[in-house]
């Protein structure tokens, strides 16, 4: 899975084949319809792998204990210096322009669910400890904090902004998100 969501994220949807999946995985195409009926399944398959990569990622980040540091500031610190750089962003994008299609549809949408469901349990935790009170709705928080992830992707994939600007982006401003304080985030970073 981790070579053909690779070759998604480098090549879209449209522009894989399965004969380049099956050459970038070594093997005859007939193996890669033994896992998955077509290109379609394969390419749904790869935005789970999105989804679950990031969770493999951040559980292990999580297992690590860190005295200070909420699990969703430890994340959101992890996250400020590491995402995109496997650019598996990329498959998100392309299937986006997919989504007249029903099944990549749902896909996306039950992702960026299990994404949002994640997120806005680390933000609620994070506010249990006196983190924030009167604060926006967790949930709310984290589709905005989902969204900031998708502007800093933009941003990198058009070299619109630099390494370090995308950084404190991701930190100052998803640390504003987690504690309910984005106007005063947003001030400091003058």
């Amino acid at each position: 899975m981790p070579i053909v969501a690779a070759a998604f994220a480098e090549l879209g949807y449209r522009r894989a084949t399965t004969a380049e999946l099956a050459e970038r995985c070594g093997v005859r195409e007939n193996i890669l319809y033994r896992l998955w009926s077509d290109k379609k399944a394969m390419f749904i398959a790869a935005i789970d792998f999105v989804y679950e990569h990031s969770v493999a990622v951040w559980g292990r980040l999580l297992a690590e204990q860190e005295p200070g540091a909420s699990a969703a500031e430890r994340l959101l610190e992890y996250e400020s210096q590491h995402h995109g750089e496997f650019g598996l962003y990329r498959i998100l994008f392309a299937g986006l322009s997919e989504t007249d299609d029903a099944d990549i549809r749902a896909a996306l949408a039950d992702m960026y669910r299990r994404y949002q469901k994640f997120i806005a349990g680390q933000v609620r935790d994070h506010r249990a400890n006196g983190n924030g009170a009167g604060c926006p709705d967790a949930s709310l928080a984290a589709w905005a904090v989902i969204g900031l992830g998708t502007v800093a992707s933009i941003t990198r994939e058009l070299g619109l902004v630099s390494d370090r600007q995308r950084r404190r982006l991701l930190s100052e401003i998803g640390r504003g998100l987690l504690s309910g304080h984005s106007g005063r985030a947003a001030k400091n970073t003058k």
